[in-house]
């Protein structure tokens, strides 16, 4: 009994000393809570520092305002002995996240919308009565853009961002590569398929279709999940699917990983640009934008010589029986996702972009990443004793829009319902675009987007086309016709190219490993021959009649024999598959890889000044008078009648063109806020693949036709879009929204 009223006794004495704990640690908590309420309202207004040079850096403790770490420090001093860091803190006790990382707290008043322990229930009990009007985000996201704009300029350009620079550059260079691979594996893989006309043109088309959806998918991602983790999503299935596309043997299904592995990649431009400009001064936007887009020209210069040295290597190619087929156009497909592998790699050691952070209410990591923006630059230039004087950044306030489900909620149901609330956002997003403010803008860019890329695309894929245009007819020039003869008990084993043999009779003939390219038999009999390991490239009989004739191992297949009657004739150990020869176009492929290279390579001048000019006469200006020149270049064209004069004036309109793609690349990026900037450049960059698409269509249907129509339908969309640019607002010394 006595036992027990002791155990009593300590009990409650244990329950009035944890009461009397929890009490001192909530007034302690309340006091600290009020004082750093009265010091944070004194740091709302945030004022830029002023430097008079570069090394003139803030020390600790040497401003009054909130916006530097000597206050954070003071304020800690202050609390003397009743410091958390000296008396612990029980579980229960509220712990600022970053507090033992060194992360300066938030602004007052933004903690419960800074991804605070309280926010995410604050948000979902409350979510009718406490939201924050679009006008009051608009108010943080200008706050935080001149803020952000300072914070900028202390970390300076230096180490950081050209380490970003080249990993970036490696993404945009696997969008250059993919834009070539289909066009240098068609001659290959046309004959490795059995493809006709319409299937080429199919393959040749559909990667733009798959970035075109790629573009607005992964753009409108990447404003929600964040930059970096949607580029490394929409490189790994590039990088997945071009490794698949590179073994899967039918028609069908290496078409459905080109449309993919374009899905995949369609995100990189978008995604690339807005990265990376988030991490940029006013002073250095336009010009190291510029820069970047010079990857692109490297990814079509890689692409030609991956082609060049790999494509023509015969002994490169295997086979396991007659089912699978490994040729060497394979290997430079599999070579052509090393860029993207190569970026996600590298893009894993890179932080996100501090500004998606800070847009998102999230305090502590945009700091930190800036923080490290600043110690990485400063160490790289001799000044590791610079100290990174930021404390406090504006966060922007956020709109709760899902409430809690509650933990019983089936997870395949939570997913569900965020997979909803993510595409309602997404498509506010979209719709924010065509909002009264940016409606305009986004019409404007929507026309200049349109009609340059109808006039460059359909005009950079017609060059080739002419060029194999001219090249067939000289090649037609030189064909040899034959009518009415007559072979009874002859032997060919030799090579037959280019002939056209009408109203001839072959008696008791033998076709012995033989050689046909380019060869037509036109109402020809052929009786008692006999056909033996038969190679035909472009070889075609058209209205013959074959008589107790005998096919062994050859690859005439049915559709070669056009309204032929078979009497009496057999084929055995037919090859299946369309047999690839690889001497059959040996110069022809030469001569595409040469003319890409060297289109690709005449970007180099126009890259460097536009980077050069970008910042100094301004992002309209160029693009406007890019597109002038671009649409008079056009004009030349009428007199380009020889595959010299066609690949210089090929080399011309790459050289011209490219100042203005990436004057139209800056301006977009810096007309849209940073919360809608991947989700309009995405929706842009969908329009431009599918204007593109048009225009190749267009164009080609007049190769051989006439030049005057795609001349002048390029030069008429040429001289709308700069006539349009001029409309749009410059934004040359202009903080990034």
């Amino acid at each position: 009994m006595e036992e027990g009223y002791q155990n009593r006794t300590a009990f409650i004495k244990g329950a009035k000393d944890i009461a009397k704990e929890v009490k001192r640690q909530a007034s302690k908590k309340v006091g600290r809570s009020v004082d750093k309420v009265t010091d944070e309202y004194s740091k709302r207004s945030y004022s830029r520092f002023e430097e008079d040079d570069d090394d003139d850096y803030p020390q600790q403790g040497s401003q009054d305002g909130g916006y530097y770490r000597g206050d954070s420090q003071a304020a800690n001093d202050e609390e003397g002995g009743h410091s958390d860091s000296t008396e612990g803190h029980d579980e229960d006790d509220e712990i600022y996240e970053g507090e033992y990382q060194g992360i300066p707290r938030a602004e007052s008043g933004k903690g419960s919308l800074a991804g605070g322990p309280g926010s995410v229930s604050a948000g979902a009990q409350q979510l009718g009565d406490i939201g924050v009007s679009e006008a009051e985000r608009r108010k943080d996201q200008e706050e935080l853009a001149q803020q952000y704009e300072t914070i900028l300029q202390e970390c300076g350009h230096g180490k950081f961002q050209w380490t970003l620079y080249f990993v970036l550059g490696l993404a945009l260079m696997a969008d250059g590569v993919e834009i070539f691979v289909v066009g240098f594996v068609l001659p290959s893989a046309e004959k490795d398929m059995c493809l006709s006309e319409p299937n080429k043109s199919m393959l040749g088309l559909i990667v733009y279709f798959g970035m075109m959806v790629g573009a607005f998918l992964w753009g409108a991602m990447a404003d929600r999940i964040g930059r970096r983790q949607s580029l490394l999503i929409c490189l790994s299935i590039n990088s997945v699917f071009s490794f698949f596309s590179s073994f899967v043997q039918g028609y069908s299904t290496f078409l459905f990983c080109r449309l993919l592995s374009g899905v995949g990649i369609g995100g990189s431009i978008p995604i690339v640009f807005s990265y990376y400009s988030e991490f940029l001064s006013q002073e250095k936007r336009g010009e190291h934008l510029s820069w970047l887009c010079m990857f692109w020209m490297i990814g079509g210069i890689y692409a030609s010589a991956m082609a060049w040295a790999i494509i023509p290597h015969y002994g490169w190619s295997f086979q396991m029986g007659s089912a699978y087929q490994f040729h060497s156009w394979r290997v430079f497909v599999l070579v052509c996702a090393f860029p993207a592998v190569a970026a996600i790699a590298a893009l894993s050691a890179m932080p996100e972009s501090p500004r998606f952070y800070l847009e998102n209410g999230k305090h502590d990591e945009g700091w930190m990443i800036l923080k490290q923006v600043h110690d990485t630059n400063m160490r790289a230039k001799g000044h590791p004793e610079k100290v990174f004087s930021v404390t406090t950044i504006k966060t922007v306030k956020q709109m709760d829009e899902l409430s809690d489900i509650g933990t019983d909620t089936p997870v395949w149901q939570r997913y569900r319902l965020k997979i909803v609330s993510l595409a309602h956002q997404i498509r506010n997003n979209i719709l924010a675009c065509f909002s009264p403010e940016y409606k305009r803008t986004t019409f404007m860019l929507m026309a200049v987007w349109f009609t340059m890329s109808f006039s460059y695309y359909g005009l950079t894929v017609w060059f080739p086309d002419m060029i194999k245009y001219i090249q067939r007819q000289e090649y037609d020039s030189r064909t040899k016709t034959f009518t009415k003869e007559r072979m009874d008990h002859a032997t060919l084993n030799f090579t037959m190219e280019n002939q056209v043999h009408r109203q001839g009779h072959f008696f008791n003939d033998k076709f012995l490993n033989l050689k046909m390219k380019s060869m037509v038999f036109e109402d020809s009999v052929f009786e008692e021959c006999y056909f033996e390991d038969i190679t035909s490239t472009h070889t075609f009989f058209r209205n013959c009649t074959f008589i107790a004739s005998l096919f062994y191992n050859t690859d005439l297949f049915k559709y070669r024999f056009v309204d032929c009657k078979l009497l009496n004739s057999t084929f055995l150990h037919n090859k299946e598959g369309c047999i690839l020869d690889f001497s059959d176009d040996f110069n022809n492929a030469y001569m595409i890889y040469f003319v890409n290279f060297l289109g690709t390579l005449a970007v180099l001048p126009g890259n460097i000044v536009s980077a050069l000019l970008m910042d100094k006469i301004g992002r309209l200006r160029m693009l406007a008078g890019s597109s002038v020149i671009s649409c008079i270049s056009c004009f030349f064209l009428m007199f380009g009648n020889s595959e010299s004069g066609m690949i210089a004036l090929l080399c011309l309109f790459g050289g011209i063109s490219i100042a203005s793609w990436n004057a139209l690349d800056v301006i977009t990026v810096e007309l849209y806020p940073s919360d809608k900037r991947c989700t309009a450049f995405g929706f842009l960059n969908a329009l431009c693949k599918l204007a593109a698409v048009l225009g190749i269509s267009i164009f080609q249907s007049f190769v051989g036709i006439t030049k005057a129509v795609p001349i002048i339908f390029a030069a008429g969309a040429l001289a709308a879009g700069s006539f349009l640019a001029t409309k749009l607002p410059e934004t040359r010394g202009q903080v990034l929204q």
